[in-house]
């Protein structure tokens, strides 16, 4: 059993934490990764929501998933759902993107997208689009495994928007930087007009290049504008692991 992934918001006195739980029967061995076994937990992934008055407090958490896969096997979620990230727009409707991964017959599933589900309520019940978002609207890309991952979304002046890792180079035209989306809605996603937020080559303030790029994108909101961007990104050819921190210029206008 293991939960993972969280994604906290603040929210009229109240904080929710969003995760990823899973669970699985096979046995955990050496060689586990990417196995049959390893898929039996990956393919559990469900999404559950915690509770608290304050952070440090006593965390209420329920027995059943806030959001579960898909109940039909055609569903585009209808393997798994994972990787929340959440926020609340003007109206007070919770936007939840998630992770999902559709059936193809193998343990392994078939593509992998990002959906997204809609609640008066960060506690749900959450109403499911029926399409993927973050890919192209004619369908192009059927048959690309993977387009979108790690996003975080926030609501902005009217707008949700989205930083998510352009995998195969989509959005951005350089595989793996970070890329900007924009929504009115929380359905239609588009990419910004300058989608580019961060090259995958990384540089440290003295301008020496890490060797990893940086991965699952954070941002630091204070006053309601984004200061920083923070990423993990590996060492040494991910030997070790640390946390970046970017600092952002903002135009208040």
């Amino acid at each position: 059993i293991a939960t993972h992934n969280p994604a906290a918001i603040f929210h009229k006195g109240k904080y929710y934490l969003f995760y990823m739980g899973t669970t699985g029967t096979s046995p955990i061995t050496p060689g586990f990764a990417y196995s049959p076994a390893w898929y039996d937990y990956r393919n559990h992934q469900r999404i559950g929501v915690a509770i608290a008055d304050d952070p440090e407090g006593v965390w209420k958490r329920f027995e059943k998933p806030l959001l579960d896969a898909g109940e039909d096997s055609t569903d585009c979620d209808a393997m798994l759902v994972s990787n929340p990230a959440i926020t609340v727009d003007d109206n007070g409707r919770a936007i939840l993107v998630y992770k999902q991964v559709e059936k193809n017959g193998t343990f392994r599933g078939g593509k992998v997208r990002y959906g997204v589900a809609f609640s008066n309520s960060l506690l749900g019940p959450f109403k499911k689009n029926p399409d993927p978002i973050f890919q192209d609207k004619n369908n192009a890309d059927s048959k690309v495994w993977m387009l979108a991952e790690d996003p975080f979304i926030w609501h902005q002046r009217g707008t949700t928007f989205a930083i998510v890792r352009d995998v195969i180079g989509k959005f951005t035209g350089e595989e793996g930087a970070l890329a900007l989306f924009t929504s009115k809605n929380g359905s239609n996603w588009f990419p910004a007009q300058y989608p580019k937020v961060l090259s995958r080559e990384v540089y440290d303030a003295n301008g020496k290049k890490f060797d990893d790029k940086l991965e699952r994108p954070w941002l630091l909101i204070e006053n309601g504008m984004p200061n920083y961007l923070f990423g993990a990104m590996g060492i040494d050819k991910r030997k070790h692991s640390m946390n970046v921190a970017v600092p952002l210029h903002t135009n208040d206008n």
